[in-house]
């Protein structure tokens, strides 16, 4: 496999290096939908980079993953596993936002892409509704496999200084070709097509008419010029209804046969019906008769204009709404928004704005460079803009004109180079919060059915934005709380080198009850101690400060006698969480160091030759469960040179890992690191953690180098 690999790794960057592992590992699966995503380095969110069996603008909603949301592709990387769903019941009990945008019949499997602890990315798999409830162990091996490869492409890539990097959208993998037909073979194939009764057409797989028969046109009542190149419901304003685009999806998501009947105005009744696979969608056009006498009146023709018509705007708009309430904070929901709306409006421009001290503040954009959103940032709420406007008044304003714009906005200067604008009151509780302004690149009349739709829209944004500022707000009063409660920095003391980090967990509150701390006792002797209170809330900060002051209170006893005290105390709490920590006391006279534990990760020594040790002192009970239990305590050399790692379960914790595993492997890392001063290795130490996607618990760390 690595031979292969490396063949195809020397032959092209960018994400077409991994197109013929992605084909190959989707015909040896049989899967009939593959997805690539990708985890630039440094960021927290996976982009989609290659795609294949579904057109781009139906994946667009899932085109940015963040790791911490509740998706198949997230959870397969955060859980180190592969996520498997296989019915329509798994699907809505485990991800219902899902469930509710795509209620169409399929299975799925997600896994992560990694080397070696690195974590690539994510590798999506979908097979029809047809296959099986349970993923067969060929096919589960089969994706191992795949995966196996494409980080194997992606390790050697980025070695070689390429990285393969995801584009602003993904790269379309066209699926292969069923057979080669000769130019007498596909003459035949039309005759024979125009031969049967009603009409048929073709659609390619990004939803594009590729043949079209005449019988079809003239049902349809247009021309096949007209018809090629177009997807159906752009070409025939009519077929702008959800009914349509809902059956479309469902043929390509769950590969059966469906249908549904349409009127061509003024009250010709046509029944279609659609049957995919892999290259595409074969579609027939009968006429229906009907008795009843005339059928209900057609939609009303949508405003001509790009803009993605009413039906591809609901259901975008439905995965947004979805997807909205998974936002934790402000910049999640900008994010989400700036990846979302374009597509559900065909705007190509949007700024997202808030009213703060007397101003509006662009808080997220999209479409727009920086140095045009600095002429507009932080204009004042008396000025006579259109932004400002409307959420002044709290009523949104349209203009498919920049002339339009003009009349009403005589100041008002072209500085975007577009055509239309919408602006859209963000209003919550009754009150304006904020504006929404999209830009569209030509002219854009907007039917009063697309402002209602777009006014909604904003109040929905609106919403979320609300609920995302009282969870950032509570953010900040965590970190306030854990920043008030951990040490502001440790104490010098001769003879010591010292480092300490602390990480929040990656989801949740921002707030938990790791801890660490370092007490100079005289001037010979030192305690250090690492602790983890259970949960992530605000009782387990005020626990952890609690333990704080009562380690401190009794640090310079023995350590089995510093854990035992605290134990009593935590017990006569009776907080109802426990508590594990570890207790050092170091004799820097006699270069030795004593330690007790109560249920915490063994302590990691590094010995001034380079190599590491896992130190397993007596296992002690967790605090706060027993208050006769004891403490035994190990004591242990202290040479100069010597490294002392504490740290807490966050540093080594991976779902379904054994602990033993995960924690030796720390140690080599550790070993590796060699000399360096212990800052930088507890930045080293840090950010191998933070390289894991599946992190979700406080990291403390605290490092002790004896000169």
């Amino acid at each position: 496999m690595r031979d292969t690999a490396r063949a195809t790794a020397g032959s092209g960057s960018g994400p077409e290096l991994l197109e013929p592992a992605l084909l190959q590992g989707m015909r040896v699966t049989g899967a009939n939908v593959g997805a690539v995503y990708l985890l630039p380095p440094g960021e927290r969110v996976l982009r989609l980079a290659l795609l294949s069996g579904v057109p781009w603008e139906i994946a667009a909603p899932w085109g940015r993953v963040a790791l911490g949301a509740t998706t198949p592709v997230a959870d397969a990387l955060r859980e180190s596993r592969t996520v498997w769903l296989g019915s329509q019941e798994e699907l809505a009990r485990r991800y219902p936002q899902l469930a509710l945008v795509l209620p169409h019949p399929f299975t799925l499997a997600a896994a992560a892409i990694s080397t070696d602890g690195t974590v690539w990315g994510g590798l999506v798999l979908q097979w029809p509704g047809s296959h099986t409830d349970e993923l067969a162990p060929g096919e589960q091996d089969a994706i191992d496999d795949l995966c196996s490869r494409l980080g194997e492409l992606l390790r050697m890539a980025a070695d070689s200084g390429r990285p393969v990097l995801p584009g602003p959208e993904p790269r379309l993998v066209p699926p292969p070709e069923v057979r080669a037909v000769a130019p007498s073979e596909a003459q035949a194939a039309v005759d024979f097509a125009e031969r049967l009764d009603g009409g048929c057409c073709a659609l390619g797989p990004d939803g594009r008419i590729t043949f079209v028969t005449s019988t079809a046109a003239d049902l349809l009542g247009t021309g096949v010029p007209d018809l090629l190149g177009a997807r159906p419901w752009e070409a025939l304003p009519w077929l702008n209804a959800p009914v349509a685009q809902d059956r479309y999806r469902a043929a390509v998501f769950s590969r059966r046969p469906t249908s549904f009947t349409a009127v061509r105005p003024p009250d010709r009744r046509l029944s279609f019906r659609l049957n995919p696979d892999a290259s595409g969608i074969s579609v027939r056009i009968l006429p229906v008769a009907d008795a009843r006498g005339p059928g209900p009146p057609a939609e009303p023709h949508p405003a001509p204009g790009d803009a993605t018509n009413r039906a591809a705007a609901l259901y975008h708009f439905m995965h947004l709404a979805a997807t909205l309430t998974e936002a934790v904070g402000v910049r999640d929901v900008v994010e989400r928004v700036a990846d979302q709306v374009p597509h559900g409006t065909g705007a190509k421009a949007l700024a997202l704005m808030t009213a703060e001290e007397g101003r509006l503040r662009i808080i997220g954009h999209h479409g727009y460079d920086a140095e045009l959103m600095s002429r507009f940032d932080a204009a004042p709420l008396t000025s006579d803009t259109p932004a400002v406007h409307c959420l002044t008044t709290g009523v949104p304003s349209f203009f498919a004109t920049f002339a339009d714009l003009q009349r009403a906005h005589p100041p008002a200067v072209l500085q975007d180079d577009m055509a239309a604008w919408a602006f859209l009151p963000l209003i919550t509780s009754g009150r304006p919060v904020g504006s929404l302004v999209l830009a569209y690149d030509r002219p854009h009349p907007f039917a009063p059915e697309e402002r209602a739709l777009l006014t909604s829209l904003a109040g929905l944004i609106a919403q979320a934005l609300d609920r995302a500022g009282l969870y950032d707000a509570n953010q900040r009063l965590a970190h306030s709380l854990q920043a008030g409660l951990l040490p502001h920095a440790l104490p010098e003391v001769a003879g010591l080198e010292v480092a300490a980090r602390y990480l929040p967990a990656g989801r949740g509150m921002g707030i938990g009850g790791d801890f660490y701390d370092l007490i100079r006792l005289d001037g010979t002797t030192a305690a250090a101690a690492i602790g983890d209170v259970q949960g992530h809330n605000v009782q387990a900060a005020a626990l952890m400060g609690q333990v704080r002051t009562a380690v401190h209170a009794t640090a310079g006893s023995p350590p089995g006698e510093v854990l035992a005290r605290t134990n009593r105390l935590l017990t006569d709490l009776d907080p109802g969480l426990f508590t594990s920590c570890l207790y050092a006391h170091l004799d820097l006279a006699r270069h030795s160091a004593c330690l007790a534990g109560a249920g915490h990760p063994p302590p990691i020594l590094r010995h001034p030759d380079g190599r590491t040790e896992v130190l397993r002192p007596p296992p002690g009970l967790l605090l706060g469960i027993d208050p006769d239990a004891t403490y035994p305590a190990t004591e242990i050399a202290l040479p100069p040179g010597t490294v002392l790692l504490l740290y807490t379960d966050g540093l080594v914790e991976v779902p379904g890992a054994d602990l033993d595993e995960v924690t030796d492997a720390l140690a080599e890392r550790f070993a590796r690191a060699g000399g360096l001063e212990v800052e930088a290795l507890a930045d080293a130490l840090v950010h191998d953690a933070e390289q894991h996607a599946h992190r979700s618990d406080d990291i403390a760390l605290l490092l002790v180098r004896a000169r």
